[in-house]
């Protein structure tokens, strides 16, 4: 007698090809991309782009190349599409988003059964090979049951992913925005020293003059030339800073080689005539603001895994084998064959593990997922109402020092000058009130890169990609860094 069991999963299939969804949106080379880069153009009216072979890689390259050649002096402008383009950290985030919709794939995907063939009987002396061939085949039917539930789960994270990337674009931006701010503040600050650098080694050539005359004591003479070294060491110490600001600048757009021999203008643009009134600031985040969009998606994939666990929360695995069996018996050289229907159902039996403390941890995620977003939502409020007030403070600074402190230092400066050819006023009060136009042009200079700063700031503190607050924060430090460091 020869016995044959066959398992396999033909009561299933039905099931199997109900449950399937279709992964072709996840299996796209480029899965989500498109979402992200019209959220980022709405915002920035900037294209990015995901590289991901060696033409891509080559016609980004291209693009880069042809920017900087058209641009004789870099603006803001080119210098964060130059930036989006290229940039590799922004690249690496792209690739999550891939990730992400390689797993969203995955989940669309159902379990590969377990099979398993087994043979005994072997070396009979009925039969020259075995008696009996055994196989099964099991499918795990919660899997099944639960298959809608998880690709909405990995759906979720997908859009969270795609949110992510957005956000992470804006934030190269905004930060490649700031950064070549602080790179033309910075030149602009040397220029203006070695304006005055050339006003002060007129001045100690002056006292030079006036003690080989004798008309100036020597002490005298040593604070001009005191005054003329000190103003030196400031004008290297702000050139390296350009420098490395240039640089911060050049990382942030992903350059090397010959390419970061671009130039950049040497002074910021000058204070608008008015700045814009954005009185529901507020709103407008609570509105736009990506990664509220992120933390809102959170708490809905947290919600989802919570409605999983408790689906799941008794029988954590449940397996089906079904099929049939075919016995063939040989009786005097005659066959007969006789098939019956077979099936197992195996389950683990919750008498231990009832999943409560799977269901207490599944509740505390959703809890921290919704504490989480109501504090993002305070948050994005108060960032809005930050940066906003930076903007209109910033510009009143910038505006003072530009209508009231230069022109008054300015007119000091010349009425000292004309006491002085009128033989009124001496050496000593001239190269004073020079000084002193001197600090005063340097600090409405960082003013209104402050403000300009403060105006960069607006677009992260609506759209996200940025910390207004910490920018706020640096530049009130740096202001203060300024006011003290007047004198040179």
């Amino acid at each position: 007698m020869i016995t044959i069991r066959k398992l396999a999963a033909v009561a299933t299939l039905p099931v199997v090809l109900a449950s399937c969804v279709s992964g072709t949106e996840y299996s796209k080379p480029q899965a989500g991309f498109s979402t992200v880069a019209g959220k980022t153009s709405a915002i920035t009216a900037k294209q990015t782009v995901w590289v991901q072979n060696q033409q891509q890689a080559q016609a980004a390259s291209a693009q880069v190349k042809a920017l900087l050649v058209r641009m004789k002096s870099l603006d803001a402008e080119t210098a964060v599409q130059i930036a989006l383009i290229n940039n590799k950290g922004l690249q690496a985030a792209y690739a999550d988003l891939g990730d992400s919709a390689a797993d969203a794939w995955q989940a669309t995907m159902l379990l590969n059964p377990t099979a398993s063939v087994g043979f005994s009987g072997v070396g009979t002396p009925e039969l020259e090979a075995f008696r009996t061939i055994e196989g099964a085949i099991t499918t795990n039917l919660l899997a099944l049951m639960t298959k809608k539930r998880e690709i909405e789960i990995a759906d979720t994270r997908f859009r969270q992913a795609q949110l992510n990337a957005a956000v992470r674009t804006l934030q190269i931006a905004a930060d490649t925005r700031r950064a070549w701010i602080n790179a033309v503040a910075a030149w602009e600050n040397v220029g203006q020293l070695q304006r005055a650098q050339a006003a002060a080694d007129a001045a100690s050539e002056l006292a030079e003059k006036l003690g080989e005359t004798g008309a100036m004591a020597k002490g005298a003479q040593a604070r001009e030339h005191v005054f003329v070294a000190e103003l030196a060491g400031e004008t290297a110490k702000a050139r390296l800073a350009a420098r490395l600001a240039k640089e911060e600048l050049t990382r942030l757009m992903g350059l090397w080689g010959s390419d970061v021999e671009y130039q950049i203008p040497n002074s910021l643009p000058s204070l608008p005539k008015s700045v814009v009134k954005r009185d529901a600031i507020e709103a407008e985040a609570l509105r736009n603001r990506i990664d509220l969009q992120v933390a809102k998606l959170e708490l809905e994939a947290t919600a989802r895994s919570y409605g999983l666990t408790e689906a799941t929360r008794y029988v954590t695995d449940l397996e089906i084998l079904t099929g049939f069996e075919s016995e063939r018996e040989v009786e005097d050289g005659k066959e007969k064959w006789e098939t019956t229907a077979a099936g197992e159902l195996e389950f683990a039996i919750p008498i231990f593990d009832t999943g409560k403390a799977r269901m207490r941890k599944a509740e505390l995620g959703y809890m921290r997922a919704a504490n989480e977003l109501a504090e993002k939502a305070v948050n994005v409020r108060s960032e809005a109402r930050s940066a906003y007030e930076a903007y209109r403070s910033n510009y009143d600074i910038a505006r003072h020092y530009r209508n009231d402190v230069v022109p008054l230092r300015t007119k000091v400066e010349e009425e000292s000058l004309l006491t002085y050819n009128g033989m009124i006023s001496n050496t000593f009060e001239l190269l004073t009130d020079t000084r002193d136009k001197i600090n005063s042009t340097l600090l409405s200079v960082n003013a209104k890169r402050d403000f300009w700063l403060a105006e960069a700031n607006l677009a992260p503190a609506v759209y996200g990609g940025g910390s207004s607050a910490a920018s706020a924060e640096t530049e009130v430090a740096t202001a203060s860094e300024s006011s003290s460091g007047g004198g040179h």
